[in-house]
C-alpha cells in the first residue's frame, strides 16, 4: 500500500519528486540528555524502511537526474549535517549494511578536535558537577540562573542557554559558549567531531562530502565578505582534505530569511557549488531552485507512520505547509523528531 501511494506522489521521470532527509547524530546507545534522538537501533530500523520503500540515490546523482527528468519513482537521498564523529563511527556501518549512501555536510572549523558552540554549552551543562549555574551576570537576554539538580532540569537549561545564544553575533556567541563552559568548570570535548582521516574514510566507503561553512554561523547576520569567507573557505578546506572538488552545500540552520538570505544564495552560486540545501520541509521537483532544495526529518517509529509522514511531505511539495495527508490520523507529540513510539 505504501509503495503504491509513494509511486503516485513521486512517479518516475519528468513528474518525479526528490525527498532529501536531514539527520545529525546517531548515538551508539540512547543519549539520556536527548532520548528522542536517533541511536544505532532506531537508525538501523529506519534504514531498513528506507531500503524497502524508496530508491535511495547519492545526492549529486539525484540532483543531476532531477534536472534531467530521469529520476526513478520514490527517489530519496540521505544527508547528515555538521560532521559528528558518531555519524562516521555508528551511522556509516549501518548505511553500508543496508547498501545505502549518504552525504555528510561538514562544518570545517570543528573537525580534527574542534567543538561547535552548541556542544560547548551542551557538554558544560551535561558534565558540570554544580547543582546550578548563575548566568545572570553575563548580561545576555535569556541567560539567568539555571537549576541542574535533575536530568530534566539539565535538558531544559541546555536548550534555554542555546536559544539565548543562537542568534547573537558569531564571535560573541562563540566567546559566551566558552565562558559558560569555564563557569561550569568543564573543558570542551575534543572528540565529538570527525577527523580528516574519518572524512577520507567516508569518501572511500562511497559516501559524499559537502560543505556547511567553517563555524556554522547564521549567514543572514553576516556581511558579504564574512559570509563569502565562511562559504568559500569551507569548500577549499574540504577539497584540500579530500583531493577532489566539493560541489554540494547546506545552509547552517537552514531556514529562509531567518538563517540565510538572497545574499547567501548568491555567494554559494558564486563559489561554484552545484546545489544547496535548506531545512525547509517539502520535496523538490524539476522547477525547484537547485540552491533552495528542501529537506525533511520524519519522526515516527513505526513503518506505516514513517512511510505516511514521507508521503505527506511529498504531497506538500516544496511549500512547507502543515501536514495534510496525516490530519485524520491520531495526533502525536511533535515537540521533536522521534518523540513517541506508536
Amino acid at each position: 500500500m505504501l509503495k503504491v501511494l509513494l509511486d503516485m506522489l513521486s512517479p518516475a521521470g519528468e513528474r518525479a519528486r526528490l525527498s532529501v532527509l536531514i539527520l545529525h547524530r546517531v548515538h551508539a546507545v540512547q543519549d539520556p540528555m536527548h532520548p528522542d534522538e536517533l541511536d544505532a537501533h532506531s537508525f538501523d530500523r529506519q534504514c531498513g524502511w528506507l531500503a524497502q520503500l524508496f530508491n535511495v540515490l547519492p545526492l549529486d546523482e539525484a540532483v543531476e537526474r532531477l534536472r534531467a527528468g530521469t529520476l526513478p519513482a520514490r527517489a530519496l537521498s540521505i544527508t547528515f549535517d555538521d560532521g559528528y564523529a558518531d555519524a562516521h563511527d555508528v551511522a556509516l556501518p549501518i548505511l553500508l549494511r543496508h547498501g545505502l549512501s549518504a552525504t555528510f555536510f561538514i562544518a570545517t572549523g570543528a573537525i580534527d578536535g574542534g567543538c561547535m558552540w552548541n556542544d560547548v554549552v551542551e557538554e558544560a551543562v551535561r558534565r558540570t558537577s554544580r547543582e546550578s549555574l548563575d548566568l545572570g551576570g553575563f548580561d545576555v537576554k535569556g541567560l539567568q540562573s539555571c537549576k541542574l539538580g535533575s536530568l530534566e532540569l539539565r535538558r531544559v537549561a541546555s536548550e534555554r542557554i542555546k536559544h539565548a545564544l543562537k542568534y547573537l553575533p558569531l564571535e560573541q556567541r562563540q566567546a559566551l559558549a566558552h565562558r559558560i563552559a569555564a563557569h561550569a568548570g568543564v573543558q570542551p570535548s575534543s572528540g565529538l567531531m570527525m577527523s580528516s582521516k574519518q572524512l577520507r574514510h567516508l569518501r572511500r566507503a562511497g559516501m559524499q562530502i559537502g560543505a556547511h561553512t567553517v563555524s556554522h554561523p547564521i549567514l543572514a547576520g553576516l556581511g558579504a565578505e564574512q559570509a563569502r569567507a565562511e562559504v568559500g573557505l569551507s569548500k577549499r578546506q574540504l577539497e584540500s582534505v579530500l583531493g577532489e572538488p566539493v560541489q554540494l552545500f547546506a545552509y547552517p540552520n537552514g531556514k529562509w530569511s531567518q538563517d540565510f538570505d538572497a545574499q547567501a544564495v548568491e555567494i554559494v552560486q558564486e563559489q561554484g557549488f552545484d546545489a544547496a540545501f535548506t531545512t525547509e520541509w517539502g520535496s523538490a521537483d524539476a522547477s525547484t531552485n537547485p540552491y533552495l532544495i528542501p529537506r525533511f526529518t520524519p519522526w515516527d517509529r513505526t513503518r506505516l507512520r514513517f512511510g505516511l509522514r514521507l508521503a505527506d511531505n511529498l504531497y506538500r511539495g516544496g511549500t512547507g505547509q502543515p501536514a495534510s495527508l496525516l490530519q485524520r490520523l491520531p495526533s502525536q507529540d511533535r515537540r521533536s523528531p522521534w518523540a513517541l513510539d506508536v
